[in-house]
């Protein structure tokens, strides 16, 4: 079953484009647009496995409370972002979580718990904004939430279940490696972003 868990996931995250097929109804709809709008996008995907991947490098209690603190305060920010609150630097934000998550990946920085959650907090500001300024007025603002969250969450474990399978398989420098490429593609995302 152990070896099997990476293939569902992946699996999974399908499932979203699988199911607008099938979306009639506005809860339905602004349930799987939230749950496949982190999906969609390279910047939030990256950031969120990397998010996972940092809390397992780090372990214990940090397991948990860095990827709860994450989803938590991105629902805050979809918040500010849904009553158009305004936040500066949003997009520089979201491109410098993939760059100093990437970095903290790679050279395997155990900063202390409250640190480490301070740090992913701030950085779940800019996506859950970025989230909830993006959906659509016809949609459910609660039903969008749900889906981002949930999205997320299962990004998150997909960073866990990968970095958790290299620790395994003893190939724990894949980890420091995905660190560097993930903190290479911020790089080339922010070569690519127009900033206003």
């Amino acid at each position: 079953m152990q070896q099997k868990l990476p293939t569902l996931l992946v699996l999974f995250l399908f499932l979203p484009s699988i199911a607008f097929a099938h979306t009639g109804i506005d809860q339905t709809a602004g349930f799987l647009y939230g749950l496949a709008h982190p999906i969609g996008g390279a910047d939030h995907l990256l950031a969120m496995l990397a998010v996972g991947i940092w809390a397992t490098q780090i372990g214990g209690q940090a397991l948990w409370r860095v990827t709860g603190t994450f989803v938590a305060v991105m629902l805050l920010g979809g918040l500010l972002g849904l009553t158009n609150i305004p936040l500066p630097f949003v997009e520089e934000g979201i491109l410098l979580s993939i760059l100093v998550l990437g970095i903290l990946i790679t050279g395997a920085f155990k900063l202390p718990l409250m640190y480490s959650c301070l740090v992913v907090g701030v950085f779940a500001i800019f996506h859950g904004y970025a989230h909830g300024s993006e959906i659509p007025t016809s949609m459910s603002a609660v039903s969008y939430a749900l889906g981002f969250a949930l999205a997320t969450a299962v990004l998150h474990l997909s960073g866990i279940a990968l970095a958790v399978l290299m620790k395994k398989t003893k190939a724990q420098f894949f980890s420091r490696f995905a660190g560097g490429t993930i903190a290479l593609c911020g790089v080339y995302l922010a070569s690519q972003a127009t900033f206003y």
